[in-house]
């Protein structure tokens, strides 16, 4: 989350225009309608196009068009008539028709051995219940029966069973938790949880236009009928439709049941707008069809949440010492929870989930710059007005995550084991740094002085630039496992189409993600000329099999490679620890860039190796050589490149 206002001082004096034609263009809920059962009807030939095996099918679950008319389709897949989760597609194509490429979830062929289960639905619903009561707590309870599907998110197909607790956590907020069972050996293999959790400001709008339906009721007839309720302090049920005889509503103060309403639905009414105005985008599906809000949820309950399964927004009131969390900066959030379900679908756990979370705190920053309320001035503090803490503090700041005594500011091997409310840190510092640059500096009154993990600077490229970058990257180029260094890919893509791939504002996206230790800075070799080398042919790993090698032939060059050679590396890989990386220069000299540690269990491998390949001419095929030491595991070599 975060605030409003007008920017005071520019990011840059001369910010970026990005290409038009590769904005999102405006799509109507009867267009958007037609393209998508156009997709559908081509489902069979676009299943042949990509090679899927026989028993796949494609379901479209959405599709952005850009100006230009290339459409983005993204696919979920079916196998054998199972859901696969972690098998969604996006496939991009050209005005024409014509195929220009697709982005997957994973690479990994979609096929398991049988469809039988091992496994009875009713042991996994057992074992799916303990987990709720260890992550949700004892209120969590057993919900519908277990479907089963195909779990391919790691990597490895296999057939599961997916069982979605139901009850409370342990606060009070709703318990959705997913939990994957291996059908063929009872196994857990993952969980994450459907009720995305957020907090942020309230009844700091000031006097506000709302829209009110005849017969005076908050329905927003102009925004998809958007309506908000009265939870009566209840945990369930829809609660009662606010009304009101004289269409003037709440007094601005906490102690007036309307207040709250009054500043949910704003905050739904201005972010349906900033989605509109700025992306084309009508409504949270772009089916122009408005959510739910529900206010005054639960007993001094300290929370904000959107879930999936009722389309809708929920706000508590606060405990005393926190205020009542309906603001703007919390709609924005809790509205994006939807948007980013409804496109990439990000995880809700490990990585992708930190990544769920930082989007909803961009896009509500984002939001609040455009609303440019002056009740609120912009600023990149999360939670500011709420004050959980009792201490006038910020829940999170964007600048430098850190401050708040648990984020993250920059990306390292088993972030994704953190609560993702604190590993979306890398990200969010990311977004700081694109659209105002490091260093000290003052925007509307609010000091900021952002580091970076490398401390080398980054100049911004203004908030503008910067989301419609992340929603292009969000909605054509991520996918349900994208982790940071695949999040890196989509923007760097994104900025590629946006501003080309020779842009300054694509090479921000660099500096920036090499400022949150994601990649490495643009052509800077070190020692060198910083020019730089890259190929991005994928090339499998096979399980506890023989190394395989990527080659890159290097020419043109004079005398030997530096003494610190940077050797960049991206893998895709279910389990980073049993890789054992080599560079091979072109006499055959072995370089060793990692060995196998058993300790380190996070997935892929996005690192930026330095060697001392000063006795090695330039020239020649360099190789990086990939052994994957133990069973059980997957993954391929995505890219990797040498900066002299």
């Amino acid at each position: 989350m975060l605030a409003v206002g007008v920017q005071a001082s520019p990011a840059s004096a001369a910010p970026p225009r990005p290409d038009k034609d590769a904005l999102p263009v405006s799509l109507s809920p009867s267009e958007r309608a037609e393209l998508i059962q156009d997709a559908e009807a081509d489902a069979p030939e676009t299943a042949g196009t990509l090679k899927l095996g026989a028993k796949e099918k494609l379901r479209v679950r959405d599709v952005v068009q850009d100006r230009d008319g290339t459409t983005h389709t993204r696919y979920e897949r079916t196998y054998a008539g199972l859901p696969v989760l972690g098998g969604d597609l996006v496939v991009h194509e050209t005005k024409s028709g014509k195929h220009e490429g697709v982005t997957k979830a994973t690479k990994a062929t979609i096929k398991v051995p049988s469809t039988r289960a091992e496994v009875s639905a009713t042991t996994a619903k057992k074992s799916a219940l303990t987990t709720a009561k260890d992550e949700a707590g004892a209120k969590a309870k057993a919900a519908d029966a277990p479907r089963k599907v195909i779990w391919a998110a790691d990597g490895n197909p296999v057939l599961a069973w997916e069982t979605v607790t139901g009850g409370l956590q342990e606060d009070g907020t709703p318990n959705e938790l997913h939990v994957i069972t291996d059908a063929t050996t009872g196994k857990e293999l993952h969980s994450w949880q459907g009720v995305h959790q957020g907090t942020g400001n309230s009844q700091y709008a000031g006097r506000v236009t709302i829209g009110t339906a005849p017969g005076y009721t908050l329905t927003d007839t102009g925004r998809g009928d958007h309506k908000t309720y009265d939870m009566n302090n209840g945990t369930s049920g829809s609660g009662s439709l606010f009304t009101d005889a004289d269409d003037v509503w709440g007094d601005g103060t906490p102690g007036h049941r309307q207040t709250a309403a009054v500043d949910a639905h704003y905050g739904a009414a201005v972010t349906w707008d900033y989605y509109k105005e700025v992306h084309g985008r009508s409504g949270i599906k772009g089916d122009g069809v408005g959510a739910r809000t529900r206010v005054h949820y639960g007993n001094a309950y300290v929370n904000a949440f959107w879930q999936d399964s009722c389309f809708c927004m929920t706000y508590g009131d606060g405990d005393g010492n926190a205020k009542p969390l309906t603001s703007l900066d919390v709609a924005a959030h809790e509205m994006t929870h939807g948007v980013t379900s409804a496109t990439a679908n990000l995880t809700y756990s490990g990585e992708s989930g930190g990544l769920n979370e930082a989007t909803s705190d961009i896009f509500a920053a984002a939001v609040e710059f455009h609303a440019g309320n002056p009740q609120d001035p912009a600023d990149y503090l999360v939670g500011e007005k709420i004050d959980i803490r009792g201490n006038g503090t910020p829940l999170r700041y964007m600048d430098k995550p850190s401050r708040d005594g648990s984020s993250k500011d920059y990306w390292y091997s088993g972030i994704g084991n953190v609560d993702v409310h604190y590993s979306s840190g890398p990200a969010n510092h990311f977004f700081y740094l694109l659209s105002e640059g490091s260093g000290a500096k003052e925007i509307n009154g609010v000091q900021y002085d952002s580091p970076t993990s490398d401390g080398l600077p980054v100049t911004g490229i203004g908030i503008a630039n910067a989301e419609k970058i992340w929603f292009k990257a969000l909605t054509e180029y991520m996918t349900s496992s994208t982790n940071y260094a695949r999040a890196r890919t989509a923007t760097l893509q994104a900025a590629a189409d946006l501003f080309g791939a020779d842009s300054a504002a694509y090479e921000a996206v660099g500096h920036a993600w090499a400022g949150v230790n994601v990649g490495t800075r643009p052509g800077d070799g070190g020692g060198g000329t910083g020019e730089t080398y890259e190929t991005t042919d994928d090339v499998a790993i096979p399980d506890a099999g023989s190394a395989v090698t990527s080659s890159l032939t290097i020419s043109g060059r004079s005398g030997n490679a530096p003494s610190d050679l940077r050797v960049g590396v991206e893998i895709v890989h279910t389990y980073r620890g049993d890789l054992v990386i080599d560079l091979i220069a072109p006499d055959g000299t072995s370089y060793r860039l990692k060995g196998a540690d058993s300790w380190d269990s996070a997935d892929d491998v996005s690192e930026t190796y330095t060697v001392n390949a000063s006795s090695e001419s330039a020239n020649g095929t360099w190789k990086l050589s990939v052994r994957d030491s133990y069973a059980r595991d997957t993954g391929y070599i995505d890219s990797w490149k040498l900066t002299f």
